[in-house]
């Protein structure tokens, strides 16, 4: 019986398809992409593996490449090979320096002819920070004849062995070569890094301070809270203990300490909403939005999701407390008082059973600090880089905002159930309890956000971040250059080139964001730290 014609062909072309495809393979096998790397060492060995296995011919070159047997380390390089120095800088046009910069100018002395036109990509870190040289210059002054990359110095051994879900890690680059800065790019795209361009190879020197870092960002927020905590520390200590015995020296370190915290996260808290309100200020007093803030303004609004972390960890220790000593006999106020009397002629057992509850002012003080920390812990889980990126600009700026100003006002009125009682009690002592004392900053945003928040005040805020300004000229920046009209920096990453476009003033010394290979993006060029909008929080 005849197979039929039509399943006869269908099956011919099947079998070409198969054919195709592993001609292809094997062509693709046949063009892997050469690279070399000089070193043996841990992170050569780790970037070798990463490379092979996102498809690179991967040499690595060592001075006694007999003695290295790399596929014992580990079996994944045996299909790498070890030869000698001189033939891995043949073999490749690629070459990654993988060696401790101390041995760098020993090996590259010897092969400066054999490494001209090469690209030298330079993964080394410096054990100090330097503002006049970096690494990857001195290499290209070794080898003048090269193109030196300052790449892949910010990604561990670890993390480039072991790590491949890594597509949200960034590669910075640099190099004096834009071709160069491409070619890098395309192999961190290919072992699922994000490359980011930062121009010319002076900016290594900013690259190679980026693995010396230690929390920046995080040392001016923890200064500030650590003196509002010793400053509180100090008066509850003063008036506890030293003006009146309130308490015993035992107690310091729960029942003291505790109301120390409370108070250093409420300030920490309102400080954190604090600064936009500043913002708005001067640029209502300027009557413009493109003005340079002040270095202290400018630190204050880029420090504010540390301080309200901060706030945050601070609150939450005071919620462990809180609870670790939530009874009758530390919190007397909170709870009803029981009054026993005892017959003085009892000739029989008695048997008492005390029972306390809480009365109203601990059941509302409660109820309220629940509910302002759960808010608060919302708005922490918004700041997480996965949360974030799901979240538009109006959700975010809601719970970052508008929550925000939501959970201290829940924070002002947990503490106002526990003060209010005692200031009716004794008004003329209020100006030294604690519970007056640390609301008087939590007052002051809630009362200056309210006045920003009135539709008059509001609309004239909105219209100057939209671009109007109250005096006509073209820029009120002190740092202006004499220009006739406001511009913006647009630049084109792919063609290289800066355009320039008209609405916004520049100055000489602004830094420009960094920005990210195959886009082309435009950015206001208007100040450090300066948005267009910026965050009411």
């Amino acid at each position: 019986m005849g197979a039929h014609p039509a399943s006869s062909e269908l099956f011919n072309n099947l079998n070409k398809q198969l054919e195709n495809n592993n001609c292809c393979e094997m062509s693709s096998k046949e063009k892997r992409r050469r690279v070399g790397i000089l070193g043996t060492g841990d992170f050569a060995r780790a970037l070798a593996k990463r490379l092979f296995f996102s498809g690179y011919d991967v040499i690595l070159g060592s001075r006694k490449p007999e003695k290295k047997a790399i596929y014992a380390m580990d079996q994944c390089l045996c299909n790498v090979q070890v030869l000698s120095i001189e033939e891995c800088i043949k073999s490749a046009s690629i070459i990654f320096l993988a060696v401790h910069f101390d041995n760098v100018k020993e090996l590259l002395t010897e092969h400066v002819v054999k490494l001209e036109g090469k690209i030298i990509i330079d993964v080394s870190n410096r054990e100090r920070p330097s503002s006049v040289t970096s690494n990857a210059e001195l290499v290209q002054k070794m080898v003048p004849g090269c193109i030196v990359v300052k790449a892949f110095n910010v990604i561990s051994a670890y993390a480039m062995e072991n790590d491949y879900n890594s597509s949200s890690k960034q590669v910075f680059i640099a190099s004096n070569s834009e071709n160069a800065r491409d070619v890098v790019a395309n192999i961190a795209k290919d072992m699922n890094f994000r490359p980011v361009d930062f121009g010319g190879l002076f900016a290594a020197r900013r690259i190679e301070k980026h693995p010396l870092r230690l929390f920046p960002e995080w040392k001016g927020p923890l200064g500030f809270a650590v003196c509002v905590f010793i400053v509180w520390l100090i008066f509850l200590i003063y008036i506890y203990f030293i003006e009146e015995s309130v308490y015993k020296w035992e107690q310091l370190f729960v029942k003291v300490l505790n109301k120390a915290f409370c108070m250093t996260g409420i300030t920490t808290l309102s400080v954190t909403y604090l600064a936009s309100s500043f913002a708005t200020m001067v640029q209502i007093y300027y009557g413009t939005k493109h003005i340079r803030f002040s270095r202290w303004l400018d630190k204050w609004l880029k420090n504010r999701k540390q301080l309200g972390l901060l706030s945050f960890a601070l609150i939450s220790i005071h919620v462990i407390m809180s609870v670790l000593t939530m009874s009758p006999t530390y919190l007397s106020s909170w709870y009803h008082s029981t009054t026993i009397t005892i017959p003085a002629n009892l000739t029989v057992p008695l048997q008492l059973k005390q029972t306390a509850w809480m009365n109203w002012k601990g059941e509302a003080a409660c109820l309220v600090g629940i509910i302002a920390y759960v808010v608060l812990s919302f708005i922490c889980a918004t700041t997480f880089p996965s949360v974030t990126d799901t979240l538009n600009w109006r959700e975010w700026r809601f719970a970052q905002s508008k929550m925000g100003h939501a959970a201290l006002l829940l924070s002002v009125g947990h503490v106002l159930v526990m003060g209010i009682p005692g200031w009716l009690s004794k008004p003329h002592l209020i100006y030294k309890s604690i519970t007056f004392l640390c609301l008087i900053i939590p007052w002051i945003t809630l009362l200056v956000k309210l006045v920003f928040s009135f539709p008059l005040v509001d609309r004239y805020v909105m219209k100057l971040r939209k671009g109007w300004e109250r005096r006509e000229k073209n820029c009120t920046a002190d740092c202006a250059r004499s220009v006739t009209n406001e511009v913006y920096a647009s630049f084109d990453m792919n063609a290289g080139k800066r355009k320039a476009c008209t609405d916004a003033c520049t100055c000489p010394d602004d830094p420009m964001p960094m920005m990210n290979f195959g886009s082309s993006i435009s950015i206001i060029a208007s100040g450090k730290g300066q948005l267009e909008n910026i965050p009411s929080l």
